[in-house]
């Protein structure tokens, strides 16, 4: 079996605090947990508010590329839930990422899903799933 290609961790935060409605709270935030799980930027975060049609799901979405693949989070105004996916080639502290959403959206809760990624090994004669 070959080495993993990628690790993933995805997070669904509820009770998080007003600074999920604030840009540059969040930006803030990008900054931040980028430097504290080691890894490199690549380019400024993209901030929108979206959702506008459906107010249970209106809210900024954060996406931050990194070197290493992606940071994406989306923030709702009306619940005060935050969704976040930290995906990278390069491993990472988890428990870091953790803090890092904590200390700035102070969530009541936390569920969270830590997935190993590795695409399907090519087998000669191997056929695609219809």
């Amino acid at each position: 079996m070959s080495e993993a290609f990628g690790q993933h961790l995805v997070v669904d935060a509820a009770g998080c605090n007003d600074r999920i409605s604030d840009r540059d709270a969040i930006a803030a935030f990008a900054e931040d947990l980028v430097q504290a799980i080691d890894m490199k930027a690549y380019g400024a975060p993209w901030i929108e508010h979206f959702g506008h049609d459906l107010p249970k799901a209106s809210g900024f979405t954060l996406v931050q590329l990194i070197e290493t693949s992606n940071i994406t989070a989306h923030f709702c105004d009306d619940s005060g839930e935050a969704y976040f996916d930290i995906f990278s080639c390069k491993t990472f502290d988890e428990t870091i990422a953790l803090s890092v959403i904590d200390r700035h959206f102070g969530p009541r809760i936390c569920e969270t899903r830590s997935l190993t990624r590795q695409a399907p090994q090519h087998k000669a004669g191997a056929r695609l799933a219809s």
